[in-house]
């Protein structure tokens, strides 16, 4: 009895050890392939053979040049059709960022620095012999009028031009992004509202003042003259050279800023959006410099030369004004001769 209970003990043990030994090595048992029977068939099973270099036959270069399009470098080349990105996204922001709105915003303020450094040295433009009491008229109220009214239109899209350009840079740090964001909105509004409003302007002063702006021979003395403002008279007609280089630069300048404003504002009227790029440029560039230009023209209109701002105020300059400034206009239009009172 002893020798049978002696034996079961045994036979337990024995298939604990088997039980144990078959839980270890059957994953390795099932993993192993099976050798098929010499007469079975392969059969396909639908998948490709990969590459033969595990990184691919394309490089990652070529395979961005050809998500992007083409070469970065190549600003002026087509765009391909079908192409994710574009070559110059980057360049014209890096443009847009670390050259427009970083330093052409200096540019009326340097202006307005040097006619206050001119004006603390030479002071305003006084009529040498005085006002005479008799004035001859200049400007009629209908050119007047197209004076003002791209006067005021410039005003206010140059204000909320250069909210929309430096807001961040210049009114977010002080005022706080949601004061900026609100003034940017409203500017963004009021830019697109009088927008158009520049080009009837631009129109209207062409037509009125194109006449007597054309460049002459007289003109080369008053730039060898540097306009008389340090105290030399420089002969002139109705506009002088200093009068008709802001004039052609007001239309040429507008023309560019127009041009580019209606693709800014129907951007569907361009398929290559390069072009909506470049004219974000050009039209901040030429409004940039227009603006600072335009410092200048105040300067000269209102407290640096004494009564010129008549001609725009009442439509006539007193005599003495025009035989210093306008000595040939003021000679074909009275027919007097100004030599004397001016030499």
């Amino acid at each position: 009895m002893q020798y049978l209970i002696h034996m079961s003990r045994k036979l337990l043990w024995l298939g604990a050890l088997m039980l144990l030994l078959l839980a270890f090595t059957a994953p390795q048992l099932m993993a192993q392939s099976v050798r098929p029977p010499g007469n079975a068939v392969n059969l396909d099973d639908g998948t490709e053979p990969g590459p033969s270099n595990a990184l691919g036959d394309v490089s990652d270069t070529e395979i961005w040049d050809q998500f992007r399009g083409g070469d970065p470098a190549n600003l002026l080349g087509p765009a391909l059709d079908g192409q994710a990105m574009t070559t110059t996204g980057q360049q014209w922001r890096m443009v847009r960022e670390n050259l427009i709105r970083k330093y052409l915003g200096w540019l009326p303020l340097i202006v307005i620095g040097l006619l206050a450094v001119f004006y603390l040295i030479r002071g305003p433009m006084r009529i040498s012999a005085g006002r005479s009491g008799k004035t001859i008229p200049r400007f009629s109220h209908n050119a007047r009028l197209a004076h003002w009214f791209m006067a005021a239109v410039f005003i206010i899209l140059g204000l909320t031009g250069l909210i929309i350009l430096l807001g961040r840079p210049v009114i977010a740090p002080y005022l706080g992004l949601q004061a900026n964001s609100i003034l940017t909105s409203a500017a963004m509004q009021g830019h697109n509202l009088f927008g158009p409003l520049f080009i009837v302007a631009l129109v209207w002063l062409f037509i009125k003042f194109v006449r007597g702006n054309f460049f002459q021979l007289v003109d080369l003395k008053w730039i060898f003259k540097l306009g008389g403002f340090f105290g030399s008279h420089v002969s002139s007609r109705q506009f002088n050279f200093g009068e008709k280089s802001w004039f052609w630069m007001v239309i040429l300048g507008g023309i560019v800023i127009s041009a580019t404003g209606i693709l800014l504002l129907f951007p569907w009227l361009v398929d290559d959006i390069r072009w909506l790029q470049l004219s974000t440029i050009l039209h901040a560039l030429a409004a940039v410099v227009l603006i600072a230009v335009a410092f200048g023209h105040v300067y000269v209109g209102t407290i640096g030369m004494e009564g010129s701002i008549d001609s725009m105020l009442k439509g006539e300059v007193d005599e003495n004004w025009a035989k210093e400034h306008h000595d040939l206009w003021y000679e074909e239009v009275t027919g007097k001769s100004a030599k004397e009172e001016t030499s």
